[in-house]
């Protein structure tokens, strides 16, 4: 009881045996478990973080899969490929789009983010065409995230000469 008061209501009875161990106290987890229920000790439910999913349902017409699991480009500017990855740095969610292109493997560029917005992708691109302006015959592969079938993404890749290419839905190894 002392440790489950210590510790603010936090420890489960897993936690309280680690420590009862660590203190020399020789404790089958089994046991803890009982005392506590029998106590009424309950620690505070904590929710799991739910990772980042940028599928909103279906926002614009869905693209092909003009990859199909095909990803060495034997030239490079030819295949590109973008997704958005959630990350936490010093308790902070971040957000990283980068673009990676079939050939080289290099990082053609990316941008980072407090939030996973529509401006991150459209920023991404941009930097993508400073270094890279010839891009006709490109294909740009991602997955159905909503930002690749926003219109305003989907219209800029046309623009530019680039035909876009989309994974199925919950199917990452179609995402390279």
């Amino acid at each position: 009881k002392e440790i489950f008061e210590e510790h603010k209501h936090r420890y489960g009875y897993r936690r309280i045996t680690a420590q009862l161990h660590i203190e020399g106290i020789k404790i089958n987890h089994k046991k803890v478990k009982r005392l506590m229920k029998k106590m009424n000790l309950f620690g505070i439910a904590i929710r799991r973080r739910r990772k980042y999913s940028s599928y909103q349902g279906t926002v614009g017409k869905i693209k092909p899969n003009l990859i199909c699991r095909n990803f060495l480009a034997i030239l490079p500017d030819r295949k590109w490929y973008s997704d958005i990855t959630e990350f936490h740095l010093n308790g902070e969610k971040l957000y990283l789009s980068p673009i990676m292109d079939g050939c080289t493997h290099e990082i053609i560029s990316y941008t980072i983010s407090r939030h996973p917005v529509l401006e991150q992708v459209m920023t991404m691109l941009e930097l993508a065409y400073k270094n890279h302006p010839a891009l006709n015959g490109l294909i740009f592969h991602t997955d159905q995230g909503w930002q690749y079938q926003h219109p305003a993404f989907q219209s800029w890749l046309k623009d530019h000469g680039i035909e876009q290419s989309m994974s199925r839905k919950g199917n990452s190894l179609d995402d390279g």
